[in-house]
């Protein structure tokens, strides 16, 4: 049995080839996979989250073990996880991982593989909400398959915005903005909150603008209003997770503003060209994830 730390995870966990093995994994993988519904248990300061694969053609399994703090002693730590990958076969452990990166970058691969499959050619601006883990995550990730100009990020309040583009400053210009500026200024908006009421007006987005929603993954939980769920041609990671999870999706069908129709397809759907992505310019697509078991599994086979 191997252990790794996070600096290991760091160093060997490449984005590019992290986004590569996730687009094969949904394309060819993702129908011999048993993926449950995850396991949530409400704990006295958060949540506790169970999410096993198990991929019976490639004959590969694992686990990954999550708790989400209410109120962290800092925020950063809001989010704890250890990823265990078995040998099928014996149910041994193979590879202890610790979690938090690995979580981090493969939501953010996932991310970026929609982008790749969704955005236009043409964007510029990558709009970013939140200034936590998730958002330093999509903003490594995210240029690997778009040439973006420039960044605009948007924190809790001006302060930590701007904090955020000190620490994180390099080729992309980057500046902090407000809510209205990001979501109608940006081509690609990646919402990484903890928020659980919309962050933006869905009117002011552009036509043509491509959404990845990544933070709220309860019920009654969402980082977009009904505006943009009805404005918006949408992808969802898995249909039984999201339907089940995805506050983004709920809210809006409870309100009556769309219907289960309103989701035009999964990711497998769209990364093996069963379902088209994108079919106009102007189309405003969306992208919510509340976080598939698959990613865990095929981003801790990269690093075994």
């Amino acid at each position: 049995m191997q252990k790794l730390t996070e600096d290991d995870v760091r160093q060997r966990l490449a984005p590019a080839r992290l986004i590569a093995a996730l687009e094969s994994a949904f394309r060819d993988r993702y129908a011999s996979t048993e993926i449950p519904l995850r396991t949530h248990i409400n704990l006295d300061s958060g949540i506790f989250l169970l999410m096993p694969c198990y991929d019976r053609a490639e004959v590969a399994l694992g686990v990954k073990v999550v708790t989400v703090q209410e109120n962290p002693a800092h925020p950063e730590e809001r989010i704890q996880a250890t990823y265990i990958l078995f040998d099928p076969r014996t149910a041994s452990p193979r590879l202890i991982i610790p979690a938090k990166y690995l979580t981090d970058l493969r939501t953010a691969a996932t991310s970026a593989l929609a982008t790749k499959l969704l955005a236009r050619q043409d964007v510029a601006t990558l709009g970013i909400f939140g200034a936590g883990r998730q958002a330093r995550a999509h903003l490594r990730v995210l240029p690997v398959v778009r040439n973006f100009q420039r960044v605009l990020v948007c924190g809790r309040t001006r302060a930590e915005s701007e904090s955020f583009t000190k620490q994180v400053s390099g080729e992309i210009a980057i500046a902090p903005a407000d809510a209205a500026s990001v979501a109608a200024e940006s081509d690609v908006i990646c919402t990484c909150t903890t928020s659980s009421i919309p962050l933006f007006d869905g009117n002011l987005i552009r036509p043509g603008t491509h959404l990845n929603l990544v933070g709220a993954f309860q019920p009654h939980t969402r980082e977009v209003d009904s505006v943009t769920i009805r404005r918006s041609r949408i992808v969802v990671d898995t249909y039984e997770a999201c339907l089940a999870e995805a506050g983004d999706l709920l809210i809006p069908m409870k309100e009556g503003a769309i219907t289960r129709e309103h989701i035009t397809a999964d990711l497998h759907e769209l990364a093996s060209k069963k379902k088209a992505g994108r079919t106009t310019l102007d189309q405003i697509t969306l992208f919510k994830s509340v976080g598939c078991a698959l990613e865990d599994l095929v981003a801790a086979e990269v690093l075994l």
